[in-house]
């Protein structure tokens, strides 16, 4: 995880915890590549998936941490193909456009957590070559993979250089592509960053104002 759609990694979990106070302990994290296929088979299976989020070691590329013009996703796909309403205080965004256009595709882990959220800095580590992507090859974690489902074949080094920076439970829907997108501009994202004084009601309420905006009025600016 890093900062994304123009807002700073601190920023998103103020605003997720927010969410997830609001929600009931349900919260989505946005994300930029599609669900393994088997995520929707243990989604079905209800099969207890941990979600384990690492801050990059990398700085965030300045088209996300700078975007201004953002699309907010307003709905989903079940596993059975069926669009749904995302729940009723989760917000997901995502920069408008891409070097090809406008961005016509976004995904999102659906995730629990009964522990607020928080940054955990100096706790445990993660180790990435303790685990193999889940699947026939079984593939080692790639340098670029940035969300992976992942199962662990090997016992975790104490040196490892990642660090487990938050922790949740898959639910619902566990990782799913969204659809129903509409446009957001910088008064907008203003509200989204000014939670500092926020509670999970205020924020309620700004959810349900900033999903009752007109749709993307051509089918071509859809998710498809």
């Amino acid at each position: 995880m890093q900062a994304e759609a123009g807002q700073s990694l601190d920023a998103i979990i103020r605003r997720k915890e927010l969410e997830r106070e609001a929600n009931g302990g349900l919260f989505l994290w946005g994300v930029g590549n599609a669900p393994s296929r088997l995520a929707h088979i243990f989604a079905m299976m209800r099969q207890p998936v941990s979600a384990i989020f690492s801050v990059m070691k990398t700085k965030p590329k300045q088209i996300d941490a700078e975007a201004k013009d953002l699309l907010l996703w307003r709905a989903y796909y079940d596993a059975a193909g069926t669009p749904r309403r995302l729940p009723a205080a989760s917000v997901v965004t995502s920069r408008a456009g891409t070097s090809a256009g406008r961005k016509r595709a976004h995904y999102a882990l659906m995730c629990r957590s009964d522990d607020p959220l928080r940054i955990d800095r100096g706790g445990a580590r993660f180790d990435p070559l303790a685990f193999r992507n889940v699947g026939e090859r079984g593939g080692p974690v790639g340098a670029s993979q940035v969300t992976a489902l992942l199962r662990q074949v090997a016992n975790q080094r104490d040196d490892a250089s990642y660090e487990v920076s938050m922790t949740a439970d898959l639910a619902e829907g566990y990782w799913v592509r969204l659809c129903d997108p509409v446009l957001i501009g910088p008064a907008e994202k203003a509200e989204l960053d000014d939670l500092s004084s926020s509670s999970s009601a205020d924020w309620s309420l700004l959810a349900a104002q900033l999903k009752d905006r007109p749709a993307l009025s051509h089918v071509d600016e859809l998710l498809v």
